[in-house]
């Protein structure tokens, strides 16, 4: 089926095999949405292994091994581990899923889902405004989206995003704002796809369940049926939303084509709309903060390449002798060496060995660093963090 958005057409291409990675959803906050329900309340997740024979099992009787994970939001832990699980049993699969733009999602934690066999994922980036970000209790930013975003598309993953407008109070202002927000991202190159959705006001939702809260009025107390639960309301701020409607998914739609992204935003509106107040490098700027340093010793390191061939020689240099040793990484896209002191190069190679991700065991930075120390070693997070290392991140050398 031929559709312009590019989740969409996912979605509708081909046959996946559905299932879900945890009954209801471990953030369980978001005041549009109906968590007062069991489905959404109670959280229950399931194992990556149970989750592995069931893939094996469905591909056994279907042929098929494309898998859509139906999940209001896959937590990022058990997706590690879910990773790790379908690489160790050698699974070729694709799959795909809802998520949270959480930071848990690193750099290094998208290059493993990638490697697994992820190729999408669709979050809520809801209103692109952090004021009402916080009135929905998302509990994201929109610099941490930006941030989230590049990860997953750095890594081959193709990113969706909801996006909403006419959440109660939401101004003309917030709206434009939130446009030229999603405007920046597709620019910069971290949103693939996208789709704009009205705000409906359901009976089991906070807001529907408080709606003085939220500065809005019930224009009636009746619920309806099963899956009719929508509420009609008047929000006094008194914006026009509907208006927006066909600009916004105007835009959007030339935006996942890489068309229009430098016209100005009144060009998508028949009528008078205010200016932007967001810094036209907002994004940019978002996506050039400083990641953070040193992993915190938990974290697990896992390598995804093949063992290195070791090489030792000695340099001279001025006069004096010192030992080295080179390690040669092949991969797809040729050999990669590096080169360090010999007992750092041989502690190194043996440590690779350990950090497979097809053994069963996997060990923490803490670990790893112990290890180091105890070979008589020093200084292991100036080896670590130096370039050396840093190279392998680019081969395999995840810290998750």
């Amino acid at each position: 089926i031929e559709v312009t958005n590019p989740m969409h057409s996912l979605w509708s291409d081909g046959r996946w095999n559905k299932l879900t990675m945890a009954h209801g959803c471990y953030w369980g906050k978001c005041t549009f949405c109906d968590v007062s329900l069991p489905y959404i309340k109670n959280y229950e997740p399931i194992s990556a292994q149970v989750l592995c024979d069931r893939m094996e099992e469905i591909i056994a009787q279907t042929g098929q091994t494309g898998f859509h994970f139906v999940d209001e939001a896959a937590p990022p832990a058990l997706m590690r581990e879910l990773a790790l699980e379908i690489i160790r049993r050698g699974m070729v699969v694709n799959w795909w899923t809802n998520i949270r733009f959480e930071k848990s999602f690193t750099r290094d934690l998208c290059m493993l889902l990638k490697a697994s066999g992820c190729i999408a994922v669709s979050g809520g980036l809801e209103v692109a405004s952090d004021r009402l970000l916080t009135l929905i209790q998302k509990g994201i930013t929109v610099a941490q989206v930006a941030r989230v975003n590049k990860h997953f598309t750095e890594a081959g993953i193709m990113v969706h995003a909801y996006l909403m407008y006419g959440y109660p109070t939401q101004t003309a202002q917030e709206t434009i704002d939130s446009l030229e927000m999603v405007r920046q991202m597709f620019a910069a190159g971290v949103l693939q796809s996208a789709y704009w959705h009205r705000f409906a006001m359901t009976a089991h939702s906070p807001v529907g369940l408080e709606p003085e809260k939220y500065m809005v009025v019930k224009d009636s107390d009746i619920i309806g049926t099963f899956a009719n639960n929508d509420i009609e309301f008047t929000d006094p701020t008194g914006t026009d939303h509907e208006s927006f409607s066909f600009g916004l998914k105007k835009s959007l739609l030339n935006y996942m084509h890489g068309v229009g992204l430098d016209y100005p935003l009144h060009k998508w509106f028949d009528f008078k709309i205010p200016k932007t107040t967001v810094p036209p490098d907002f994004i940019v700027r978002a996506l050039e903060e400083a990641e953070p340093g040193m992993a915190k010793p938990t974290a697990k390191v896992v390598w995804l390449g093949k063992q290195p061939a070791v090489e030792l020689f000695v340099k001279n240099k001025k006069g004096e002798q010192y030992e080295k040793a080179s390690l040669s990484f092949v991969n797809k896209q040729g050999v990669h060496s590096i080169t360090v002191d010999k007992p750092q190069g041989l502690w190194l190679a043996a440590m690779l060995q350990q950090l497979s991700i097809h053994n069963a065991k996997t060990l923490t930075l803490q670990q790893v660093k112990d290890d180091y120390e105890a070979a008589g070693l020093e200084d292991f997070e100036l080896f670590w963090d130096n370039k050396p290392v840093n190279t392998l991140y680019k081969q395999g050398l995840l810290v998750l």
